[in-house]
């Protein structure tokens, strides 16, 4: 049987690798209600460092839910694409620091998950965008 037959290897895009993560449900919740569904299941390659159930649980309380109020789609975008850029990055490619793989002040915690149209890292902080001035 050839490899890349096998069900599940590189078949999904990103957006169903994630599903099929059980991980990864908050991250997928802030993607849909931020309208960007679209955009990632584009061609890409993409690669996406997904934030944790855990890392979302570890939000200064009430952060989470101002985040997925519909009012605030345009902060909960910009969140959801802090943890997107362009191309097909392997842990590798990113680079280590002290041994330990990071984005921003998050640590690469699953790394290397492949999909059809890009890559997917496991790690275990959420990065906020910068507040904007009021």
């Amino acid at each position: 049987m050839d490899m890349l037959q096998k069900p599940g290897l590189f078949q999904q895009d990103l957006l169903g690798t994630l599903r099929s993560r059980h991980s990864f449900r908050t991250f997928m919740q802030a993607i849909d209600r931020a309208g960007l569904t679209a955009s990632l299941n584009g061609a890409g390659p993409y690669t996406v460092f997904a934030p944790t159930d855990e890392a979302f649980r570890q939000l200064p309380h009430g952060t989470l839910d101002r985040l997925l109020n519909p009012g605030n789609r345009g902060e909960l975008a910009a969140m959801v694409n802090r943890h997107v850029v362009a191309g097909r990055q392997t842990a590798a490619d990113v680079g280590t620091s002290s041994g330990h793989v990071s984005i921003g002040d998050a640590q690469i915690t699953r790394p290397d998950i492949m999909a059809r149209n890009g890559v997917i890292h496991g790690i275990d902080k959420v990065n906020l965008p910068e507040p904007r001035p009021r």
